[in-house]
């Protein structure tokens, strides 16, 4: 999370999620769906063994339901994706094989990175940002759509509300564009021991290119469990760029180093 000594939102929603240990309560797909870390548990559960419960998130979502109903077809417990007493004495009889097994859904990512093409054209490149950053957005998208790319620009201001549009419209890939006062830091989505090695790849792209236009040192990206990265199901970063006068000047430099970052992204994926 942001380090800001506030207990926001975020904040006490994770409080609340860290309150939950694996065998609390039923777990079942819901809607809103149920979060917590005996989700995030289950998930890793699941995936050590070979079933997709899709990233590590700590949300009981529709990839998690397949997988504790494939689970439990598999162990011979009542199928009804309901994760209850017997599903988990099922878990807790069966263990991986490797003492620190690979989620099947970061195998699955790899996998899928590593035998996309190798270039932008006809790529869904998703541009969102959630306020005030329209005429950057606009020339990124500009830019990301003279090669090829299928650039659309999300403007919201929550989080969640961008990563549900960014699902909805089936994004290869999200970048994320937030105002700060100075800087720029990169961040893509890692929690629960897991982490979206397609947003991490990205978030070093970036600040190879970025950082020199706005004046600043580039930093190392960071993973983070915020909203828009959390509930995205594609690799994607947050961008927090500032000053602002600066990224009105340099719009048009900034809008060809973020295209030579995702063209260095895609050209690079064999190596993720």
């Amino acid at each position: 999370m942001r380090v800001d000594g506030i207990c926001g939102p975020q904040t006490w929603g994770s409080l609340v999620e860290a309150g939950y240990r694996l065998g609390d309560r039923l777990l079942y797909h819901t809607s809103p769906p149920l979060r917590g870390d005996d989700v995030a548990e289950l998930q890793r559960r699941l995936g050590a063994l070979g079933f997709d419960a899709g990233r590590v998130d700590g949300i009981f979502g529709e990839d998690t339901q397949r997988a504790a109903l494939e689970f439990q077809r598999n162990a011979g417990v009542t199928g009804d994706a309901v994760c209850g007493p017997a599903t988990l004495a099922a878990l807790g009889r069966i263990t991986a094989r490797s003492a620190d097994p690979i989620p099947v859904a970061a195998v699955h990512e790899r996998e899928t990175l590593r035998h996309s093409p190798r270039t932008l054209h006809g790529r869904r490149v998703v541009v969102g940002h959630a306020g005030g950053l329209d005429a950057l957005t606009d020339a990124v998208v500009r830019a990301l759509a003279e090669t090829g790319a299928q650039a659309i620009p999300l403007h919201h201001l929550d989080g969640s509300a961008q990563a549900q549009q960014a699902n909805g419209v089936g994004a290869d890939v999200f970048v994320g564009l937030t105002a700060v006062e100075q800087g720029c830091s990169v961040s893509y989505y890692a929690a629960h021991g897991f982490e979206s090695q397609g947003g991490r790849r990205l978030a070093e792209c970036i600040q190879k290119e970025v950082p020199s236009i706005l004046g600043a040192a580039p930093t190392t990206p960071t993973g983070m469990a915020l909203p828009v990265l959390r509930e995205t199901k594609m690799p994607a970063v947050l961008c927090e760029l500032g000053p602002s006068s600066a990224l009105v000047v340099h719009g048009a430099d900034l809008a060809c180093a973020f295209t030579r970052a995702l063209e260095c992204w895609v050209q690079g994926l064999e190596d993720v």
